[in-house]
């Protein structure tokens, strides 16, 4: 059994949030959460400059109980060729280990799958231990690094890990 078969199989219990396809309606949400997790925000122009592109996808985990328009996270990619990339990725800092970073790769993954992918790549700052781990957890290897590539809000530059996931 290969390790997301198996990992995923554990997180199996009934959340409460549910995963949706994302849509051009998501973008200014999405870039209110982007701006709380990262230093440079993501204006809503620019994810729905990507969403409108026929190669991008992503998925939004929303709250199904309470307040159903609550976003606990979303995760953003492209698949070109037989390759996707994580563009990004965020967690509300309001839901933490509640598995959402997990269900958001598992469903980007799965439609990578669906489009015909064959890896999967992503850009992770190396002091993000939690997501690092989340990454390796579900099969990806560390295939490069990229000195000075994220830039903090005082202007310290982090390392980025590529890291590389076989889909096939």
């Amino acid at each position: 059994m290969n390790p997301v078969t198996l990992l995923e199989s554990l997180f199996a219990r009934k959340a409460e949030f549910d995963v949706f396809p994302a849509g051009a309606d998501d973008c200014l949400d999405f870039s209110i959460l982007h701006g709380e997790r990262f230093f440079r925000r993501w204006g809503d122009g620019e994810f729905h400059s990507l969403m409108t592109q026929s190669n991008v996808f992503g998925f939004s985990a929303r709250i199904t109980s309470g307040n159903p328009a609550s976003l606990g996270g979303f995760v953003l990619a492209r698949e070109v060729a037989g390759e996707a990339e994580i563009l990004t990725i965020a967690v509300s800092g309001k839901y933490p280990r509640r598995g959402l970073g997990w269900r958001l790769m598992l469903a980007a993954i799965r439609e990578t799958k669906a489009r015909g992918g064959e890896t999967m790549f992503l850009e992770v700052d190396e002091g993000n231990a939690a997501a690092i781990g989340l990454y390796r957890k579900l099969g990806f290897k560390q295939v490069a690094e990229r000195k000075g590539y994220f830039a903090g809000p005082t202007g310290e530059k982090a390392t980025a890990l590529v890291m590389r996931l076989d889909l096939r």
